[in-house]
């Protein structure tokens, strides 16, 4: 890494293997990940560590990533929200997503190395 601060980034996603790969990946890229499986814990990570960027699956327990982002969105305004989202789900959902605030979205399944410079665009 060669920002000399540490980002912080909240993954929610409840597939384990993208939350392993992808968390393996950002890590390996020096930012400090925090997780959650639902859209509950999401939230609540989303609070407690006031996160620099979030990545959010749209189909998740509890809560969407379309719940997450509209209340991350009014809680942080600022703070970029990233879509992953597999091809089957319904194209007006991502435009929903779009429309509650988020700022990109990406594919599953999805390039690691993709997904780093996209949040790199957000952060440096």
């Amino acid at each position: 890494m060669t920002n000399t601060s540490v980002y912080k980034i909240v993954l929610i996603e409840d597939d384990e293997l993208i939350l392993k790969m992808t968390e393996y990946k950002l890590k390996q890229e020096g930012y400090k990940v925090y997780i959650a499986k639902d859209g509950d814990s999401g939230i609540k990570a989303i609070r407690q560590y006031k996160p620099d960027l979030v990545l959010t699956d749209i189909m998740l327990p509890y809560k969407s990533g379309l719940e997450v982002t509209h209340l991350a969105k009014k809680e942080f305004p600022n703070m970029p929200i990233l879509i992953l989202s597999s091809l089957g789900d319904e194209e007006n959902a991502v435009d929903k997503a779009f429309s509650l605030g988020a700022d990109d979205f990406i594919s599953k399944p999805f390039n690691p190395s993709e997904l780093v410079l996209r949040i790199k665009r957000f952060l440096t």
